[in-house]
């Protein structure tokens, strides 16, 4: 949105709708997709093959976009810690997270990264929380506390204090990855680089820190033979980074983050439904009102953003 424009840009146009429901779509559905990559394979494993295949990928984009790959000292000291915390802490946790609670929770529950933005934001770049943004993240908490009180009492018996709580810790510390990455390119130092360039260095440290990783924890690379591996790692490289974050970022000028950042609510609702059909999710009255609670509140703090932030 151009400094001269007084009317916010419709969500409506199909220049903005048709990319946001894209993202939705394919962000909604990449959360069923991870439940494919782990078991057989260590988790840090499937991330690992994952951004080995995005990364090349996001390079190419930025050389057909144009843009610049010469990013500087300070551009590589930001573009490793936003790997080193997106691409491989926030993701090796998801992954994880995915073996013990359903893909939509996981979802509903990294929806949540507008509190632990919020509140670093606060911190880091003194940016001021609203009375709205803060009740709209109250009624949230609320409906994920009563989805996670659900998981809790459908676990099988004796794995109520152990799995789902194992889920819940790694979906929280996936949340607080993704907010640290988000926070810091929000500095001076990322304002001024080409995105996709940034993303595509981020992405490339990412890998090699997940490659570290997965030989510290997993041993050896686990090469799968599966063709629906391959297909689903292809995917969420593909469609699921390399595809989506261009888009996103896109709309973020578009829209303004406040605006483009409904996005979210609607991944939810996508992962949700995924849970249901694919995963056999089982809802209850309690997990019915949480979901709810949670849609409700995400959208209440949501706006109270301004749409030109």
């Amino acid at each position: 949105m151009s400094a001269g424009d007084t009317q916010p840009i419709s969500m409506l146009r199909p220049a903005v709708a048709l990319p946001f429901l894209i993202v939705a779509l394919i962000w909604g559905s990449t959360w069923w997709v991870i439940t494919g990559q782990i078991g057989d394979v260590p988790a840090s494993w499937s991330v690992t093959w994952r951004f080995a295949l995005a990364t090349p990928a996001m390079f190419i984009v930025a050389a057909a976009m144009g843009r610049s790959l010469r990013i500087g000292r300070d551009g590589q000291g930001l573009a490793f810690l936003v790997g080193l915390t997106q691409f491989c802490g926030n993701y090796n946790f998801v992954y994880r997270a995915e073996a013990h609670l359903t893909s939509g929770i996981v979802a509903l529950m990294i929806a949540l990264l507008l509190v632990p933005n919020a509140l670093l934001a606060r911190l880091m770049l003194k940016q001021p929380i609203s009375a709205r943004f803060a009740i709209g993240s109250g009624i949230a908490i609320a409906g994920i506390a009563l989805l996670l009180l659900h998981e809790s009492r459908a676990a099988p018996t004796g794995e109520t204090g152990g799995s789902v709580l194992v889920g819940i810790g790694l979906a929280l510390a996936a949340m607080l990855c993704a907010s640290v990455s988000n926070v810091i390119q929000a500095n001076e130092v990322g304002s001024r680089l080409p995105m996709v360039s940034l993303l595509a260095w981020a992405m490339l440290y990412g890998t090699l820190c997940d490659a570290g990783l997965a030989l510290w924890t997993a041993g050896p690379p686990v090469l799968p033979t599966g063709t629906s591996y391959w297909l689903g790692t292809a995917y969420l490289a593909l469609a699921g980074s390399v595809v989506t974050f261009p888009l996103y970022f896109t709309l973020i000028r578009q829209l303004g983050a406040g605006r483009a950042a409904y996005n979210g609510v609607a991944v939810v609702v996508i992962a949700m439904v995924f849970s249901t059909v694919l995963e056999g999710y089982r809802w209850s009255l309690l997990a019915a009102g949480g979901a709810a609670l949670a849609t409700v509140g995400l959208a209440v703090a949501l706006s109270a953003r301004k749409p030109s932030t």
